[in-house]
């Protein structure tokens, strides 16, 4: 019996210097890409130029290159990442299905619906005008799904069921507003692409409270997470309330999703992939599967914000884009693997 604790001891000891090892290991590569999102870009400016315009401010071309168009896209691909990442750890523990993504609680539709509405029926023009509609609105279409689906208790097959029906009905609206409007198709085409570009630090710091306070929510649901994880009853036999992280939960999901699509427009798959790369390291535990898709997901979107501008250059690609070109492959494949998973 000594023996065989002493394994157990030792094997937990090794699965917990892996997974810090690797959180480092991610560390390390959100800052290097988030270094090479201030270097790389259509105009060439060496690297000791670029870190001293991020400190100061002289007032030529290149400081305004770095400090209004590189840097602001930069740690606004940081917090939408985070935000995204964590947005569709929660909602695969919430759902048990490893292929949800925030999108199943009508989250980004919810924000696409609202900001059609500030275009068309308001006049608004600017990415920072579009952010409280996009909020408003994924903060609807979230209480609505979780009502519609509540019918007493909030299971999860009810809530995607939900959120799949509200879903169409306002993909449908949105189609009947820009089909019917040509001026409000024109600028909406530009926000539902998803990108970093054109956005200045004044949408930074009006999404940053929600996602910040999205994310300490988030967290600290990874003991919760692990009972649910169990099971219903065997999750409440462990202590586990489980309306109340439900409850929670949605309430992270609407926060971190709404505020990043309401940020840069709808960014797909990263929600869907960051938590499957997470347990490849982790394991089931939630609470190492959420800080690492919290600094996993910024490393994606910030890249491949990176690589769209190498691809695209002297123009660029827009992240969305990018990540529909990588996300598709890997949605296919994790199809795949549940389905064969399942035979």
């Amino acid at each position: 019996m000594s023996a065989m604790g002493s394994d157990v001891g030792e094997r937990r000891t090794t699965r917990g210097r892996v997974r810090l090892a690797g959180f480092v290991g991610v560390v390390v590569a959100l800052v290097g890409v988030s270094a090479a999102s201030l270097f790389v870009g259509a105009q060439d400016i060496d690297a000791a130029t670029v870190w001293r315009l991020v400190w100061h401010d002289d007032g030529s071309e290149f400081a305004y290159i770095v400090r209004e168009l590189r840097l602001p896209r930069t740690v606004l691909g940081l917090v939408v990442g985070l935000g995204l990442g964590l947005a569709g750890a929660l909602m695969q523990a919430l759902t048990r299905n490893p292929l949800a993504d925030p999108g199943l609680l009508g989250v980004e539709i919810g924000a696409s619906s609202a900001v059609v509405v500030a275009i068309s029926f308001f006049g608004v023009t600017t990415p920072s005008g579009y952010v409280w509609f996009a909020l408003l609105g994924a903060a609807i279409t979230s209480v609505v799904v979780y009502a519609l689906g509540a019918g007493g208790r909030a299971g999860p097959d009810r809530v995607v069921l939900a959120g799949a029906a509200l879903t169409a009905a306002l993909t449908a609206f949105v189609g009947i507003v820009l089909l019917v409007d040509a001026d409000t198709f024109d600028r909406y085409r530009y926000w539902v692409i998803g990108s970093l570009a054109s956005r200045d630090m004044g949408v930074f710091w009006e999404v940053s409270p929600f996602i910040g306070t999205g994310a300490l929510i988030a967290l600290a649901l990874g003991h919760p997470l692990n009972a649910l994880a169990l099971g219903e009853e065997t999750g409440r036999a462990l202590g586990a309330r489980i309306g109340e992280v439900r409850i929670a939960g949605a309430l992270a999901v609407t926060l971190l999703c709404g505020a990043a699509t309401a940020a840069v427009g709808p960014i797909g798959f990263v929600g869907l992939a960051i938590p499957h790369i997470a347990r490849m390291v982790t394991g089931p535990d939630y609470r190492w599967i959420l800080p690492y898709s919290a600094a996993l997901a910024p490393v994606l979107v910030v890249g491949a914000d990176v690589l769209g501008r190498i691809l695209g250059a002297p123009g660029e690609l827009q992240v969305g884009v990018v990540m529909a070109f990588l996300g598709a492959p890997v949605f296919i494949a994790l199809a795949r693997r549940r389905r064969i998973a399942q035979l």
